[in-house]
């Protein structure tokens, strides 16, 4: 039986980015994967632009909420195995840090909440973050992580998030 895993998409807000991605990972990686998303200082909404992203891909939405990280230090969460931050950092956007022993990785993605314009540019801003979320969780699930040691899996995962 292969393992389990639970992974943690952390952003700023957990309004977009984060929230697409643990719908992707929830939708292409079951069953040996369970994903969550939070934020360092959630807005508390989910952006609409996102919610059309992940319906159009035909992932659920259902629970999908904007939450705090907070959620994850309370008694008995679930034990992470990877945590992703998917904020920006060359948009001064300030990521937020995971403690523990997780395996950590940064997979920079503009904000497309970030962006004005008119509606068309902002649902492009959404579909190109979804899509750029959507490759890299594919490359990331395409790893042999029951056979790669810690050190190559971390290496594999900084590497899509260079792509």
């Amino acid at each position: 039986m292969e393992k389990k895993y639970n992974v943690l998409f952390l952003c700023t807000g957990n309004s977009a980015r984060s929230i697409m991605a643990e719908a992707i990972l929830n939708q292409k990686g079951r069953p040996n994967f369970s994903a969550f998303s939070a934020g360092s200082h959630p807005s508390g909404l989910v952006r609409p632009e996102a919610l059309k992203q992940i319906e159009l891909s035909r992932a659920s939405t259902q629970g999908l909420r904007s939450k705090s990280w907070d959620e994850f230090a309370k008694p008995d969460p679930p034990r992470m195995d990877f945590v992703f931050t998917v904020c920006d950092n060359p948009a001064n956007e300030i990521c937020p840090v995971w403690p523990g022993q997780p395996m950590t990785a940064h997979w920079g993605v503009p904000d497309p909440a970030a962006v004005k314009g008119t509606p068309e540019q902002i649902e492009r801003a959404f579909r190109d973050a979804f899509m750029i979320l959507d490759r890299r969780i594919a490359l990331f699930l395409s790893l042999p992580l029951s056979t790669l040691g810690q050190l190559a899996i971390k290496k594999e995962i900084h590497r899509i998030g260079q792509q």
